[in-house]
């Protein structure tokens, strides 16, 4: 590995661990915790939603500079276009991407959707509609946290190809 190499792989695993941590901090640490802090809905989420949107402030760049380094990264287990469906190596890295590709869009599918919906039925104090809508996102962002492990699986095995 050249010195580019180096620094890119180092950039990108840096972004994976902000964002992969956050995440699950975020998930499984803060958003809980915050049920200790008011009782009052409202307040709470409207908490929850602050921490999301400046979260999302390092999310979208972070978002941008995984993938851009992971093309580039990439290039080490392809020779060739058609090694994706050829070779092992190239199977798991299309995989990784295919993994990639729905973690992106369920993330900014509950940004823009769940969101704000969530934001403004807490604000009118519509709180049995919250409560179902929160099942369904919290689904979604667990699903989201899945997909990130298996992203760090395939990363884990692609290793095992040259």
């Amino acid at each position: 590995m050249n010195g580019l190499e180096i620094a890119v792989l180092y950039v990108h695993l840096f972004a994976a661990v902000l964002f992969v941590g956050g995440s699950f901090f975020f998930w499984l640490i803060l958003e809980p915790v915050t049920y200790t802090l008011t009782r009052d809905e409202s307040e709470r989420t409207a908490l929850v939603a602050r921490v999301a949107r400046r979260f999302g402030q390092f999310t979208n760049p972070l978002l941008i500079l995984l993938v851009a380094t992971g093309i580039y990264n990439a290039t080490w287990y392809l020779p060739s276009l058609s090694a994706l469906t050829m070779t092992p190596g190239g199977e798991l890295l299309l995989t990784k991407g295919l993994v990639v590709a729905v973690l992106i869009a369920l993330i900014y599918l509950h940004g823009a959707y769940y969101g704000p919906k969530i934001v403004r039925l807490a604000r009118e104090r519509r709180y049995d509609e919250l409560r179902a809508l929160r099942r369904r996102s919290r689904a979604v962002s667990m699903i989201n946290l899945a997909l990130m492990l298996a992203v760090l699986l395939l990363a884990v095995l692609l290793q095992s190809y040259p």
